[in-house]
């Protein structure tokens, strides 16, 4: 079993910049901020999660850092730097990590510094790819902007990123090599992966409708979404519990139709935490809104859970791919913390509300649903990855945020 605080979380995605703008529209199944995009091969328009607000240039020391990719991870951090000033002056600088999922890194940088140079000769001034693009980029910025020395690298595995990156910043935890790690995900849209989902007919046109008999595809979002993790004794919080890991290796890009790799890792992840099904009050679906995917994983969740209140947010921010499992972590957290006296709060699934018979009946949420549960509320979120990389993720709150 594992038992590390998750003591702060900060965000940005479709919803807004900020935790008090996420919250609200979340609740509320908002899904008003998904936009319009036209992909560049082909000219289709479909719907993604672009964040509205603007983001700080990165300047000074990391000005040769700057792509939206880092400025996203930049308004993130801000939201937790003062617990993470507290973790570096109480365990020094060398003690803190930081481990951050990514699929696509500074990827628009170089589609915007590759039109510039297929179309002038000559790169824009400035663009460096092992800054700006190579994976471990955003992980140095992070570090720089926090100040701290630790150990500090990338999980790149597609969709599961940075749900495997708590498993990564548990390990550092548990052998001792950090007392606290700085830990999440963040990806950026661009022209590259739009057009990739686009050539396996996984983009759908209009709103994705995940578990419905309508569904015909996803959107994809950006965003970033990041935590502080440590190894101290509290009594009251939000806990990491559990992580769960597979690999079923079924097909490139399609999972197992039956999600066998799914429900391992759903079982993995309850087993670290030495936890039954039925402590689980809440499931995160991953959601994408594919035929293959919300199949398989009403499935795997039917014969692991057999009914838990569950639903998608994909529909309010997009896909976000490399940052989708820890922006789904940090969802279930803010849920957390918002308990009270009258209930948990729950994020809403949001479609069209047409049942796909086919699928096996799961209690899916609405908007305004609240949980009564009494001690312990504890949750689980999924992702599930190109080449069956799985990833399923328990977070528990106890003390004030738990009594109802």
């Amino acid at each position: 079993m594992i038992d590390y605080p998750l003591t702060a979380v900060g965000l940005v995605n479709a919803l807004g910049d900020n935790r008090a703008a996420i919250s609200e529209r979340l609740f509320r199944g908002d899904t008003s901020r998904m936009t319009p995009c036209r992909l560049k091969v082909g000219g289709e328009t479909v719907l993604v999660g672009r964040v509205h607000e603007d983001l700080p240039v990165l300047g000074g020391e990391l000005a040769p850092f700057d792509c939206r990719n880092n400025r996203l991870s930049a308004v993130a951090f801000g939201q937790i730097e003062r617990e993470v000033a507290r973790v570096r002056d109480t365990f020094g600088p060398a003690r803190i990590g930081v481990v951050i999922g990514t699929s696509t890194a500074g990827l628009d940088a170089s589609e915007q510094a590759f039109a510039r140079w297929h179309a002038e000769g000559s790169l824009p001034e400035g663009y460096t790819l092992h800054l700006k693009h190579e994976m471990g980029g955003v992980s140095k910025v992070i570090a720089r902007l926090a100040g701290v020395t630790g150990p500090t690298y990338t999980v790149s595995t597609a969709c599961s990123s940075s749900a495997k990156v708590f498993a990564s910043a548990a390990g550092l935890l548990a052998s001792g090599f950090c007392d606290a790690v700085i830990t999440g995900g963040v990806d950026v849209l661009c022209q590259l992966t739009l057009n990739g989902f686009e050539s396996l007919a996984s983009l759908c046109r209009g709103h994705s409708l995940p578990m419905s008999r309508n569904r015909t595809g996803l959107n994809i979002g950006e965003g970033a979404a990041l935590f502080v993790m440590t190894r101290e004794c509290r009594e009251h919080g939000v806990f990491l519990r559990g992580v769960g890991e597979s690999c079923d290796a079924y097909h490139m890009s399609a999972p197992h139709p039956e999600g066998t790799g799914a429900e391992v890792a759903m079982r993995a992840a309850l087993a670290q935490a030495d936890l039954q099904a039925a402590d689980i009050h809440y499931l995160n679906f991953h959601g994408t809104g594919t035929p293959l995917n919300d199949a398989m994983e009403a499935k795997a969740a039917a014969r692991v859970f057999g009914a838990v209140p569950c639903s998608s947010t994909k529909p309010m921010i997009g896909h976000g791919l490399g940052m989708a499992g820890a922006m789904e972590v940090a969802f279930c957290q803010l849920a957390l913390e918002a308990a009270e006296a009258q209930g948990v709060p729950v994020p809403p699934h949001c479609w069209d509300g047409v049942v796909d018979e086919r699928l096996p009946v799961l209690p899916l949420t609405v908007p305004g649903q609240r949980l009564d549960v009494v001690g312990p509320i504890r949750m689980m979120s999924n992702s599930f990855a190109f080449g069956g990389n799985n990833c399923s993720v328990v977070i528990e709150a106890r003390g004030p945020h738990a009594q109802n």
